[in-house]
């Protein structure tokens, strides 16, 4: 998927007041130990570093939720981030937001923290899972 297309998407999928632009994600792209697992209706896209992942962002198109689209991206994201030496996968994610809350539950992440007024709208909780095979 090009960085045009994944802004694409992200900006069709997401509430948030400014999506990702097609340079933000070209740059993310970029960098060492990103990984990109994509479809025409949804993206996962984590950055591994230091034996650690971390969830930057999944998207799915509003036509294509409920499918669970949304759990075998992050599964098969998770699967190569463990492939690239990643024992451990973090992410924060909006308090209040009970979809993406109940599918990071589903995939195994537990909370382990809590980030005040990280989002606009409140806090973020800081969700944790353990990796087979990182």
């Amino acid at each position: 998927m090009t960085p045009e297309a994944l802004a694409t998407l992200h900006a069709a999928a997401m509430s948030d007041p400014r999506p990702w632009s097609a340079a933000e994600f070209a740059a993310l792209l970029a960098r060492p130990g990103a990984v990109l697992v994509g479809t025409p209706d949804g993206l996962a896209l984590l950055q591994v570093a230091a034996g650690e992942a971390e969830v930057l962002t999944i998207a799915v198109a509003p036509g294509a939720r409920r499918r669970g689209l949304g759990g075998r991206l992050l599964s098969q994201a998770l699967e190569r981030a463990a492939a690239m030496g990643a024992g451990v996968a973090f992410l924060e994610v909006a308090e209040g937001n009970r979809a993406a809350r109940a599918l990071y539950a589903r995939a195994g992440f537990a909370e382990v923290g809590r980030r005040r007024g990280y989002y606009a709208g409140g806090d973020a909780l800081v969700l944790r899972k353990e990796l087979a095979g990182g």
